[in-house]
């Protein structure tokens, strides 16, 4: 991502001048590889995206579903639909995410369920990555598609081939294997080819080595390079691995061992931080991502067991505490409050400022910002924002609500940019913006605002016999996990 050139004189909210060079991202071409669905938000039959100061007064149901359908229709405005294949980002040359698709799986049933796309449509979608996923080269070489069941992070958006020497990502195929079972438990008709889309999708989960990942250590490997071999470090400490997990748990041919997930949980970090007791992790997505498939509420492993909490309650203390950090802004940053939080994983402008006593100030560009401990460069997340809306539904819509009013351009097509930093603005004041969309933040929007509203995609995974079973043996107990699956015929 290249940046372009950009010189201004932001303001911190103390009134002082910075002096800022750094990059901007490059202006955004179209990369629409589908056809145009028309499923753009709109209110009253208006096609156009509305307004972000007139959507930012709307009531809480045509705001959320407004947000939502321009969030969905990321993905299908950004699928090759010959090989089902969806671009990271909507910026033009983009690779495929493995994890973008994963998260677009999932979309889709919300999609066909609110009537913004059909469902045969959406199985014709969704077959097509199935597909490719199950013919694409396993060889592990340097230019194939994946490994013993495993996808290299980034692929070739025509070709399906691995690109930027990107890793076979243990994390990102747990994100496209959810997704594959997600839509599995939601197209079961007796149809060919929805029988074909479950049955693709199990084999795929099947054929994930999650033995192998583990390479004899206590915790599975994030990753591993044909050129190099395992990466030399684990997932370790909380993070959005949680799904990951129970995944390998609740594998039908490869699972880890039990005592896997309890070695996990033993790296843990639990903290007290603005009064409130909590399992550290600083970016918000981190506490996000699993959240999207798994409904936490009232389940609880060993661990939390012992803390009385759930890994849900951790979620919504955690959101809290980014509202209170950014309350106090110990760097005065402009635009943190009450209304303005979100440090998550995100793009945020380059290069770094230098203020008139020769204070150096960095932009740190693409990285995983979090509280209390950093990083921290104003940069705020605004769909890591609205993707907490399961745990604090009431500050979540203040703060979408001000952002929207108060940087408008912060919004483009309906959807939400990736970063905004009101410290860095241009001559005319506005906020520095990330460039584009990404399919990440699309997808954790469209399925989080999907389980506030219905808790769809939440039910469909409690009945996913897989991810009970890896909950049970990851000690999980208690709640949903007591009850019947509730078993629907083809």
């Amino acid at each position: 991502m290249p940046p372009g050139s950009f010189t201004g004189w932001p303001h911190r909210n103390d009134g002082r001048k910075i002096r800022v060079t750094g990059g901007r991202g490059q202006a955004i071409s179209k990369n629409l590889v589908s056809k145009d669905v028309s499923i753009r938000a709109r209110k009253g039959g208006d096609k156009r995206p509305p307004n972000p100061v007139e959507l930012s007064t709307w009531p809480d149901g045509a705001l959320l579903d407004a947000l939502q359908r321009a969030a969905f229709e990321y993905f299908p405005l950004n699928t090759r639909p010959d090989n089902g294949l969806i671009a990271d980002t909507s910026r033009e040359g983009s690779p495929c995410s493995i994890a973008v698709v994963g998260f677009g799986m999932a979309a889709y049933p919300v999609a066909v369920e609110r009537g913004w796309i059909g469902r045969a449509d959406a199985v014709q979608r969704i077959l097509a990555a199935l597909r490719f996923f199950r013919d694409g080269d396993q060889s592990g070489a340097p230019t194939a598609t994946g490994y013993r069941g495993f996808y290299y992070h980034f692929l070739d958006m025509q070709t399906g081939e691995r690109v930027w020497r990107s890793e076979l990502s243990m994390l990102d195929t747990s994100l496209l294997i959810a997704g594959a079972l997600t839509a599995a438990q939601y197209f079961r008709s007796d149809g060919a080819e929805e029988r074909e889309l479950c049955s693709i999708a199990q084999a795929l989960y099947r054929r994930v080595d999650w033995r192998w990942a583990q390479d004899q250590a206590a915790t599975i490997r994030m990753g591993w390079k044909p050129e190099s071999g395992f990466l030399n470090y684990g997932w370790e400490g909380y993070t959005e691995a949680v799904l990951m997990y129970v995944l390998a748990m609740g594998s039908p041919t490869h699972p880890v061992s039990r005592d896997v997930f309890e070695a996990w949980t033993a790296t843990y970090q639990w903290e007290n931080l603005y009064g409130y007791d909590h399992l550290y992790a600083g970016p918000l997505f981190l506490h996000q991502f699993s959240h999207a498939w798994i409904d936490f509420r009232g389940i609880r492993d060993r661990f939390m067991r012992a803390k009385r909490s759930d890994y849900f309650e951790n979620s919504r203390r955690a959101t809290c505490i980014q509202r209170e950090y950014a309350r106090r802004n110990p760097h005065e940053f402009a635009g943190y409050g009450e209304n303005g939080w979100g440090l998550s994983a995100c793009e945020g402008p380059t290069g770094s400022g230098v203020t008139p006593t020769g204070e150096t100030w960095p932009w740190f560009g693409y990285t995983a910002r979090g509280v209390p401990y950093g990083p921290d460069d104003g940069t705020l997340s605004p769909p890591a924002v609205l993707a907490a809306l399961p745990f604090a539904p009431g500050i979540v819509l203040e703060a979408i609500r001000d952002m929207l009013a108060r940087y408008p351009e912060a919004m483009s097509d309906g959807r939400l940019a990736g970063g905004v930093n009101p410290t860095l603005t241009d001559p005319l004041g506005h906020a520095w913006v990330s460039a584009g969309h990404y399919g990440l933040d699309q997808g954790i929007v469209t399925m989080m605002i999907e389980n506030h509203r219905s808790g769809q995609i939440w039910r469909l995974m409690r009945d996913c016999p897989h991810l009970r079973r890896g909950l049970r043996r990851a000690g999980f107990r208690g709640g949903w996990l007591q009850q019947s699956i509730n078993v629907r015929s083809r």
